[in-house]
């Protein structure tokens, strides 16, 4: 069966230019967040607003959720109003947030009771993949279900890659912020280097950043360490979150990342000093204060 209609719930700096972009494809949009304004962007351009995530899932073909963390999920999914009680039996939810895998299989096996089936599919590629339409999708759940969602998957994403059963997008998204976080920490020390030792640093991540030292933390948040661009692309608080994900999951494996756990420490600091809501590029600033530089 062909996806004429989607829903879309949760608006943020991700899910905004995400549901954007599904309407640009030609599809019907109905549209719920918490924040009415933050979706208004999308009612001007022809979307249609539901009250409720049960009145954004009634009619629709696939619901596509794209919130904060694992409670939220939850509770526009299952909770009162929520997408299960506005569902059709053979719908589709693709949960685009990251969350727990383990709560990820719990609410698919919830949302199969009534015939509804689930796709958990995180991104990555930020802000800027978001508006681009060229996230990386990691998706979890029945491969039947991701064909038939893939022409609207496609106009969020490049590269969508099927992971597993349910969870196992979201445990494959985890990975990717171990990398993610990790990835930060090198880039980090590597300019406080070159600062410390008078370089030009621009100069040096132009010059390592075409090699083997090449990442997305040194090309593109590399230039805004060094301009101290602290403007959030994906939020510091998030990605705790995240690695508070990781470190549960990897606890519960008994899989040791002694790496990770001091990221996550390291962001802490930042989180203390109130810059939670500042990009994660900020990490940079931990660095600086470390090696008697000021920011």
């Amino acid at each position: 069966m062909d996806i004429g209609t989607a829903a879309f719930i949760g608006t943020g700096l991700m899910g905004l230019p995400m549901a954007g972009n599904i309407m640009k494809a030609g599809y019907g949009l109905r549209v719920y967040s918490r924040t009415r304004s933050k979706a208004q962007p999308l009612a001007d351009a022809g979307a249609t607003w539901a009250d409720t995530p049960a009145d954004a899932a009634s009619g629709a073909d696939v619901v596509i959720t794209m919130v904060s963390d694992t409670p939220d999920v939850r509770d526009v999914l299952l909770g009162e109003n929520g997408v299960r009680a506005g569902a059709a039996s053979g719908a589709i939810v693709i949960d685009m947030s990251t969350i727990s895998p383990r709560a990820t299989r719990e609410m698919a096996a919830q949302l199969a009771e009534i015939g509804v089936i689930m796709l958990d599919a995180p991104v990555s590629g930020g802000v800027k993949g978001a508006i681009e339409g060229t996230l990386s999708i990691m998706v979890g759940g029945p491969v039947e279900a991701l064909e038939r969602a893939r022409p609207v998957l496609e106009t969020m994403g490049k590269n969508i890659v099927h992971c597993g059963d349910h969870g196992q997008g979201q445990m494959t998204k985890l990975c990717n912020q171990i990398a993610v976080a990790n990835h930060m920490v090198a880039a980090a020390e590597a300019i406080v280097l070159a600062r410390k030792a008078g370089l030009d640093v621009h100069a040096m991540i132009r010059a390592i950043g075409a090699g083997a030292a090449g990442s997305w933390a040194i090309n593109v948040l590399g230039p805004k360490m060094a301009d101290h661009d602290f403007a959030p692309g994906f939020m510091v608080k998030l990605l705790q979150k995240d690695l508070r994900l990781v470190l549960e999951a990897a606890s519960e494996l008994s899989v040791p990342l002694p790496g990770t756990a001091a990221v996550h420490q390291l962001y802490a600091a930042l989180e203390a000093e109130g810059r939670g809501d500042e990009g994660t590029q900020a990490l940079i600033s931990v660095f600086e204060r470390l090696a008697g530089l000021r920011d």
